[in-house]
This record gives structure tokens, sequence and C-alpha cells, in this order.
């Protein structure tokens, strides 16, 4: 399984979680096999300072990932990645190592639109 989480750094599994998905300046790609993390990559967001609707969910569709981790995302965002059948969740927090292994442990599990894009009616 290859799992996808927004970084402020480029520092691998200690990068801290980025907050806001589609500014986040980096993704790290982490692959899991039998619960344990196989290999890791840091790519840097091309899409970062500038987005249309959709262009983040299918970079990293193209990057083979089935799951998005994140501190917050958008509604459209969300539903970009489910029409792509990838799994999303918010509320990652603290460094990249400490959200993966929420998620792997099952308490990180749920998206929901952050508050910015219920009050801007994306969520």
């Amino acid at each position: 399984m290859k799992i996808a989480i927004t970084a402020e750094t480029s520092q691998g599994l200690d990068s801290q979680v980025a907050q806001h998905f589609g500014h986040a300046p980096y993704f790290i790609l982490v692959d899991i096999e039998d619960g344990a993390v196989t290999a890791t990559r840091d790519i840097a967001n091309p899409f970062a300072e500038a987005h249309q609707p959709g262009e983040i969910p299918e970079f990293i569709r193209q990057q083979n990932a089935e799951v998005m981790l994140s501190g917050g995302m958008g509604g459209r965002a969300i539903e970009f990645f489910t029409q792509a059948g990838i799994k999303t969740a918010t509320g990652a927090t603290g460094t990249v190592r400490e959200s993966l292994e929420k998620y792997l442990g099952g308490t990180l599990v749920a998206a929901a639109p952050c508050a910015e894009s219920v009050a801007h009616g994306h969520g």
C-alpha cells in the first residue's frame, strides 16, 4: 500500500504534517508492506503556490497512492479523491511518522472538510 502525507519539509518520516492540504510544500510517499514501512520518498508539491480544483488529487493519483493523509482538506478535494478510489483522512498532526502510526493503528480514519472549505460552501 502507498500512503501520501502532506508535509512542511522534505525530511521523510520526521517531517511535520502540513495542515493545509492544497498549500503543503511537500508530500511524503510511504510504501507499506505487512504493516511495516519499506520505502519513503519526498516530493515537492508542484501546485503549492497555485492550483485548480482537482490538480493535486490527480497528481497524487499519478503517484499511485491509495491513501492521502493531511491536517486539513477541502470538501472538493475529498470528493476528487473519493472519485479516484483514494481513501482520505484528515486531522493528522505531529510528524509524518506519528500520523502514519495513527492511521495504521486505526485512530486516524476519516476525512471531513476543513472549516474554511465549509465556510466557502465547498463542504
